[in-house]
């Protein structure tokens, strides 16, 4: 116990002392020891508190600073801020197993709970090695928002690759560009493994057996119970994947013939339009029904109407507004990256930042005008609403209830970028409105995205998993990362892959340390807060087609949700919103019945799996 806890404790003692009664013989010991413990629980949390406030504020600015020009100065700064807050982190939770959270009350036990598991990435306490980690993770980030190759002649970045895998048609072209981008990944793989053993040499100093462990323990159940409900979740959605691997397949293979890609197995990775193959939407034009066409393509209609990425920002501030939040504050317009500036070298991949834990909120994106990025703007801005609602929370219950919340809260809102909302904001009119004989067409989009997005989310943190806990040697990384693809997704490569590749380097979330099994849960639950939300609102139709769009008394209730951050059990959170406590991926295969019926009528008579 250090010397302030001793002196509380003592103090406490005494307090209690004095205003014991006359039967103060008679006191339960356990009683009078478990308030005493609480006394100086409450005042170490108190102090863990604020300086961890303080070095949030300090390290969020140098992280923002690096992640928006990357420098060597930059990245200098950002390897020291997060070795200080690493220190800090590990430093108070060691000083937290002092106490037993079995006699805490429960809001200091949660708080307890969190300051231990809360870190990522946690360092070992002994000399220099936070200081070795955060260089590792700097280096790593770094080395992914430079990354380059040569193609045609140039150097072309992460962006222009990823548009040439969209839009081109010739499985030459997307093989050359995907592989390509699978070399900035290999220099990365050192670094990693080392990365991975000092973390791990830290979670089990915070008395957690591995990293993997530690991070299931966020989610207010013993890890084991954890890993099953993804396999409960995984288990009702994967039959719906399954019907639209084998269409996309047959689709793929009617255009591209049996060479490139047969019509039974597994689907290569760089024909479905994103570079890692975890949404296919891009690919509409190849895989679209030959039901009622929709009458309109929303990039075309940003793009006549006028849209600029400032724009469609604020279009999805608007619709947050529409359900009765306040809107963003201006310094959010002054200190965001909303497009890619100019001579500066940047991280691109889209995220929501919170740079004071009050009101600095900021996205940093590379926005284009297009519906993918229309859509993911709904995505950020989701984030700094939920960030904005719990502000005045104790420090460390501002976060979501569980990260797939935060992930979810933005997702959910742009499952109401319905027609009827497109209209309704004057991107297309009434002779545009699809009826309902385009259901299958406009679920057919969807799924592209939320459906084939599922088994990829599963797969990035099994991977992990395995290489956390040791099962997953560095030589294996890259065969183990293609036979999880090929179980989970069905997916190969477009070619043999060279004896050093490090496949999963290449996304980002790797190299990035972002845990992705809140995107899973999230795809599961935005589902399920939609239609929560399209029952509160009184609509009768399906589930796609409706939109919250201007619901002030939903967006009443949903805020409230938001206010709760961390501060409770997520199942209570959830309930509050939902009338559930149980995540259920029951509302997305009510969202996408109709297309699972075509879907099957398409499929018959194929073989279907690979």
């Amino acid at each position: 116990m250090s010397r302030l806890l001793k002196t509380v404790s003592a103090a406490a003692l005494g307090l209690l002392l004095v205003s014991c009664s006359p039967h103060q013989d008679r006191a339960d010991p356990a009683a009078v020891a478990a308030e005493e413990a609480a006394i100086a629980a409450r005042v170490f949390l108190g102090r863990a508190e604020t300086e961890m406030a303080a070095m949030n504020k300090e390290a969020a600015q140098a992280f923002w600073n690096q992640a928006t020009n990357i420098t060597p100065e930059t990245n200098a700064a950002a390897a020291d801020a997060g070795a200080k807050a690493t220190k800090l982190v590990i430093s108070l939770a060691n000083e937290s197993k002092q106490f037993d959270i079995t006699i805490l009350p429960p809001d200091l036990a949660r708080k307890m709970r969190i300051l231990r598991s809360g870190i990522t990435i946690p360092a070992p306490s002994r000399e220099g090695a936070a200081e070795e980690l955060s260089k590792l993770t700097t280096d790593l980030d770094a080395a992914y928002g430079t990354g380059k190759f040569e193609y045609q002649g140039k150097m072309i970045t992460l962006d222009e690759a990823s548009t040439i895998i969209e839009t081109s048609r010739n499985p030459a072209v997307t093989q050359a560009v995907w592989e390509g981008w699978h070399t900035v990944s290999p220099p990365m793989k050192d670094n990693y493994a080392a990365m991975v053993s000092l973390a791990n040499e830290g979670a089990r100093e915070l008395g957690y057996p591995s990293l993997d462990q530690m991070w299931l323990s966020g989610y207010d159940m013993p890890p084991e119970d954890m890993e099953a409900e993804v396999a409960r979740l995984w288990g009702q959605v994967e039959p719906l994947y399954k019907e639209l691997h084998c269409y996309t397949r047959t689709k793929l293979n009617q255009k591209y013939g049996d060479a490139i890609q047969p019509a039974t197995g597994p689907i290569r990775a760089d024909l479905l339009g994103n570079m890692w193959a975890q949404q296919w939407s891009n690919i509409y034009d190849v895989v679209q029904p030959p039901t009622a066409p929709l009458k309109y393509d929303l990039t075309e209609r940003l793009v006549q109407q006028g849209y600029t990425p400032i724009k469609m920002v604020e279009t999805a501030e608007a619709f947050f507004v529409s359900l009765g939040l306040d809107p963003l504050p201006q310094t959010f317009w002054e200190r965001s990256m909303i497009v890619r500036p100019e001579g500066k070298e940047v991280q691109c991949h889209a995220s929501a930042w919170n740079l004071d834990d009050e009101e600095d909120v900021r996205i940093k994106m590379c926005t284009e005008v297009n519906s993918e990025d229309f859509n993911t703007v709904h995505h950020e801005l989701g984030h700094n609403y939920y960030q904005r609602a719990y502000k005045d929370q104790d420090f460390l219950f501002k976060n979501g209830a569980h990260d797939g919340f935060h992930e979810a809260i933005g997702d959910f809102v742009a499952l109401s970028i319905t027609p009827e909302y497109l209209k309704q904001i004057g991107l297309i009119t009434d002779a545009d409105m699809p009826g309902p004989d385009a259901d299958t067409a406009l679920l057919m989009q969807t799924a592209l995205d939320k459906i084939a997005f599922l088994p990829f989310a599963i797969t990035v943190d099994s991977w992990r998993w395995g290489v956390l806990a040791g099962e997953t040697p560095p030589e294996n990384y890259n065969s183990s990362w293609w036979e999880l693809r090929l179980k989970n997704q069905g997916i190969v490569p477009p070619g043999p892959r060279p004896a050093d590749a490090f496949d999963p380097g290449a996304k980002y979330h790797i190299p990035g340390n972002t845990p992705y099994l809140r995107y899973f849960l999230s795809f599961i639950m935005q589902f399920q807060f939609h239609k929560a939300a399209c029952e509160q609102a009184g609509w009768e139709g399906p589930l796609h087609r409706c939109s919250i769009y201007g619901n002030k008394e939903v967006g009443a209730r949903f805020n409230e949700m938001l206010k709760a951050g961390n501060s409770q059990p997520w199942p209570d959170t959830l309930e509050k919103f939902t009338g559930t406590r149980e995540m259920d991926g029951s509302a997305i295969i009510e969202y996408f019945d109709p297309l699972m019926g075509y879907l099957k009528e398409q499929n018959a008579g194929q073989t279907c799996g690979w």
